[in-house]
């Protein structure tokens, strides 16, 4: 393999952290901000881009490679986690929001996955972290994850991470899926994706599921969540309570406070 061989374990349920095994000298690379926790000998780096061996080795190669997480709204560095011991050496990493952790052996996924842009939690050292542009306008323009997606490349172990509960569907060959926009996690580069309007004046005005619907089609594997990370912060923001001036709902929303307020204006 060129890339590190790592192991790990999954911890917990709706609030999954991973526990990755470092050999001496292995490395991890992961998003700023995820780390959890780590045991003594292992060194931490901030470095520009992914670390791989396709972002270039001089200084204009990192650039591009940096240049490329920030299209993606990313951060410009990452964070390599390497065991300088002499025996096995464990770092762990925290999903930022309620959801799952999926594992992804890129070298059973034919070298590449695409997934949405903030879905990359940590890899092995030399998996690429890339930028995938949808090649469709309509994809582009209406995809609701944006013109622009993640891609994953290489043979080792990738760490995604999603909200809610995960779908995993085998599509076969001119099989087809119709999901939400927001609800695509990853899928494999052989899977079709296009974007469809709905149906009816009626059902596109009022049915409350927005007006495009991501169309997959096979052969290939997607991955679907329950819980976009946009749709648990909409509702959160919509009730929380906020002062004069501000979003959300009022704090006496529902009771006899909210009644006193109308004099209060």
């Amino acid at each position: 393999m060129k890339n590190h061989e790592i192991d790990y374990t999954l911890h917990g349920d709706d609030m999954q952290f991973v526990e990755i095994e470092l050999d001496p000298q292995e490395t991890v690379v992961a998003e700023a901000g995820s780390l959890m926790m780590m045991e003594d000998r292992i060194r931490m780096e901030t470095i520009f881009g992914d670390g791989s061996k396709n972002q270039g080795s001089g200084i204009m190669g990192k650039l591009l490679g940096a240049g490329k997480r920030i299209i993606t709204g990313e951060s410009l560095f990452m964070t390599t986690f390497t065991n300088e011991g002499t025996g096995k050496r464990r770092v762990y990493f925290a999903a930022p929001y309620p959801g799952k952790i999926i594992p992804m052996d890129l070298s059973r996924l034919n070298g590449k996955i695409i997934c949405q842009k903030d879905a990359f939690l940590a890899a092995a050292k030399g998996v690429s972290v890339g930028v995938e542009f949808q090649r469709k306008l309509g994809a582009g323009f209406f995809g609701g994850e944006g013109f622009i997606m993640q891609k994953l490349e290489g043979d080792g172990m990738a760490f995604v991470h999603a909200g809610g509960a995960i779908y995993k569907r085998n599509l076969q060959p001119g099989e087809t899926l119709r999901i939400d926009t927001g609800c695509l996690v990853a899928m494999t580069q052989d899977v079709n994706y296009d974007i469809e309007m709905v149906s009816g004046v009626k059902t596109a005005l009022f049915g409350g599921e927005g007006l495009f619907f991501a169309t997959l089609s096979g052969p290939g594997t997607v991955w679907v969540q329950s819980l976009p990370f946009s749709r648990l912060a909409s509702r959160v923001f919509a009730a929380a309570p906020v002062s004069k001036g501000g979003g959300g709902q009022n704090a006496g929303e529902g009771g006899i406070g909210g009644l006193f307020d109308m004099f209060n204006k």
